[in-house]
């Protein structure tokens, strides 16, 4: 078996969320990114609606620092009301 690979911290990080799509569900999934990483801005931020506009896909680019922060990271995006799923 081998190993999984491994990140060299630090890093830029890409994290997908997807969500029902709703006014807040970006500002929320922007709000947790900026609490776990200082540097992170609006411009590291992108979404896109479902084909049907029922859900919708945002991708945070972070700066990453160590394992910790990213289990950090996602435990909190998974409190997000609408979540459906986080890669």
């Amino acid at each position: 078996m081998e190993n999984p690979p491994t990140i060299d911290f630090p890093c830029d990080y890409p994290v997908k969320v997807i969500g029902e799509d709703s006014e807040a569900f970006t500002a929320e999934v922007m709000a947790v990114a900026a609490a776990h990483d200082p540097t992170f801005t609006a411009d590291r931020c992108s979404a896109r609606k479902s084909a049907k506009g029922n859900y919708i896909s945002v991708t945070v680019t972070l700066r990453a620092t160590g394992e910790e922060q990213l289990t950090d990271l996602f435990e909190a995006l998974k409190q997000i009301s609408g979540i459906r799923m986080v890669l």
